[in-house]
């Protein structure tokens, strides 16, 4: 059995409820456990579900270059984690849309959505917080149980 997940108590968990089954093997992320193991003869090269967009994206006065990885709120940088970046990229991609947490997990951290919402709702909490400093900046709302979106502020 494999385990991939960043909150220890989630791990504890199970562990405590598998114990007598067999062997776990517990890593943080999807990086980790590929590490792990032998590549596949036939193994592809893996792409996103939704790659992010070629070209800049735009809300307001927010304007994200995936090329250049810069994120700029009239002129001036925003310092964001890849994570954060790559999540506003996503959120901020033409058509602005819902993006449910499976897809949006998936395009961002390039692996299955096994159902630990912890490490997109950390990083949603923290971009909000970058965010909200913007005056009239976009926000990203959360519709519960399904996902998230970006709106105009």
């Amino acid at each position: 059995m494999v385990c991939v997940s960043t909150d220890r108590a989630v791990r504890e968990r199970l562990v405590s409820r598998v114990n007598d089954l067999g062997a776990v093997l517990i890593v943080n992320n999807l990086t980790e456990l590929r590490a792990m193991l032998p590549p596949a003869a036939e193994e592809q090269p893996t792409t996103a579900a939704d790659p992010p967009p070629a070209g800049l994206a735009r809300v307001g006065d927010l304007r994200l270059d995936p090329v250049s990885t810069e994120v700029t709120w009239r002129g001036e940088a925003l310092a964001l984690t890849r994570l954060e970046r790559e999540t506003l990229l996503r959120l901020a991609s033409p058509p602005l849309r819902l993006w449910t947490y499976p897809r949006l997990f998936e395009a961002v951290w390039g692996g299955a959505y096994l159902g630990d919402q912890a490490a997109l709702h950390a990083t949603v909490k923290r971009l909000r917080r970058k965010l909200v400093a913007l005056p009239s900046g976009p926000r990203v709302r959360t519709v519960r149980g399904v996902g998230y979106h970006l709106v105009s502020g």
